[in-house]
């Protein structure tokens, strides 16, 4: 099961553009993930005009839009949208895209909005066929917000130039499969640049949530009242004052589940200040478990982690048995923490995981999930080399137990641009091309199974220099 949702975030307002690298230097598998990346990092944002509004515009021989920033204005669409993007192929045109980016972002046939900050999420295996430099400054000049995330080696200066600065907390370095790694980092770094300078609401629970205000008053120069009712009946309106040195407010004691108008007014005694409103939106009544995660899988254990943990529950009990079967085991973990590591399993077996609360009260609660054990010895064996020419390697391996869906070669060049390959199941062997004489790369396979990557073989493989007597053949390298 995936993860449950991320608490929404509705205090921000801003365009924001992906620019996908869509071209053919990016593979199938590659892609996804990336697709994936993208929703995840936008998952918890609050979409609407007066919200967050999010476009995709595709790196390829010419650049193309997705779709406009008006186009999606609720996560479900969005997040189908996003799904639905498929891959251009194409050059790498990554230049000519930037332009378009810059006349899209400003554009009212596009959906953009005057006056709401501006962010340009590019991500890139690297590699671009024409100049970034001068449209990307242009970008920057009129007031875009540039992250930059790199899934390949990608030139450091150049992208480091390019994201806005500092580059520590603009550009990115990851491999595709680590993505996730990044996400709530970037998330809150992009609503640095997006955080609306108004009234909204953070730390919302089933029956309580935390409003945040601008410093508007002082201490001497006013105070604030607060009304807030639900919406279905705003006869139940309540009103709280507080100084105006205050900044932020608990409002506890909610039904759950129930959209709360909220009115901040401003009594100072110097200036007019406009009364600002919002809608929050309490969540549902808390239990646990309410989300189950599988995760770290092996050939004989895998890790479960559950989430919310609440002070009124006690203990954990862990069921667990092959399927089909009737043998179940049980681990019981104090109430405290929200994962355990399930062990000497039986590999290639599914597993049905139940989860049960006990609470201080008595009462239970259970939420079920199915676990995958990974194929025994899911890895490349006997990665070797035969040169080809000059500059060219050939890299074969012996197949991977299991249902292989295909495999993945990445080249990591101590000269030149590391590249990523994928082929089917069936390949066992690649060309590698443009390998610098006298240099040491770095070469990986790993293979591709439906629900994750196994365990990949990497080996250096030195080229020798040009200088060397013609008609030499190289030997196998490990």
């Amino acid at each position: 099961p995936l993860p449950g949702p991320q608490p929404h975030i509705s205090n921000s307002e801003g365009d924001l553009l992906f620019l996908l690298d869509s071209s053919g230097s990016v593979s199938y598998y590659e892609f996804s993930r990336v697709k994936e990346f993208m929703w995840d990092l936008v998952q918890p944002f609050t979409f609407g005009p007066r919200d967050v509004q999010t476009s995709i515009i595709h790196i390829s021989t010419t650049p193309t839009m997705e779709f406009p920033f008006d186009r999606y204005l609720s996560s479900g669409t969005l997040q189908q949208a996003i799904r639905d993007t498929r891959q251009l192929m194409g050059d790498t045109n990554t230049g000519q895209a930037l332009s378009y980016a810059k006349e899209k972002f400003f554009s009212d046939e596009a959906g953009a909005r005057p006056d709401v900050p501006k962010v340009l999420v590019w991500v890139t295996d690297g590699f671009s066929t024409d100049d970034i430099s001068e449209p990307m400054q242009l970008l920057k000049d009129m007031g875009v917000t540039v992250f930059i995330v790199s899934t390949g080696r990608g030139n450091y200066l150049e992208l480091s130039a390019a994201a806005s600065q500092p580059p520590e907390k603009h550009l990115h370095f990851v491999d595709v499969d680590d993505l996730p790694i990044i996400t709530k980092e970037l998330r809150d770094a992009i609503l640095d640049v997006i955080q609306a300078n108004r009234l909204y609401a953070v730390d919302i629970t089933s029956s309580s949530f935390r409003l945040m205000w601008p410093q508007l008053l002082s201490q001497e120069t006013g105070y604030y009242t607060l009304e807030y009712a639900p919406t279905d009946d705003l006869a139940r309106k309540r009103t709280k004052q507080v100084s105006g040195a205050h900044t932020s407010l608990m409002l506890s004691n909610l039904t759950p589940e129930t959209t709360y108008e909220v009115a901040l007014i401003p009594e100072s005694n110097v200036h007019y200040f406009p009364p600002q409103t919002t809608r929050v939106t309490t969540l549902a009544e808390e239990i646990s478990p309410a989300q189950i995660l599988i995760s770290e899988s092996g050939p004989h254990s895998f890790h479960v982690s559950w989430a919310p943990t609440l002070d009124s529950v006690v203990s954990y009990q862990i069921l667990y048995g092959p399927l089909p079967g009737n043998s179940v085991k049980l681990l019981e973990v104090d109430g405290e923490h929200n994962s355990t590591v399930v062990e000497n399993l039986a590999p290639n077996t599914t597993y049905l995981v139940t989860v049960t609360a006990i609470y201080k009260s008595g009462k239970e609660k259970s939420l079920s999930a199915k676990a995958c054990t990974q194929e025994e010895g899911s890895k490349v064996r006997h990665l070797r080399f035969e040169d080809m020419g000059p500059n060219t390697l050939k890299a074969s391996w012996d197949s991977a137990d299991g249902k292989v869906l295909g495999y993945r070669v990445r080249c990591r060049r101590q000269i030149g641009p590391s590249s990523v390959i994928s082929v089917s199941p069936q390949t066992h062997s690649v060309l590698l091309t443009d390998l610098a004489s006298g240099t040491t790369n770095k070469v990986c396979v790993k293979p591709m199974y439906k629900n994750q990557a196994g365990k990949g073989l990497c080996r250096m493989v030195h080229m020798q220099p040009a200088t060397e007597a013609q008609g030499y053949k190289h030997r196998q390298r490990a």
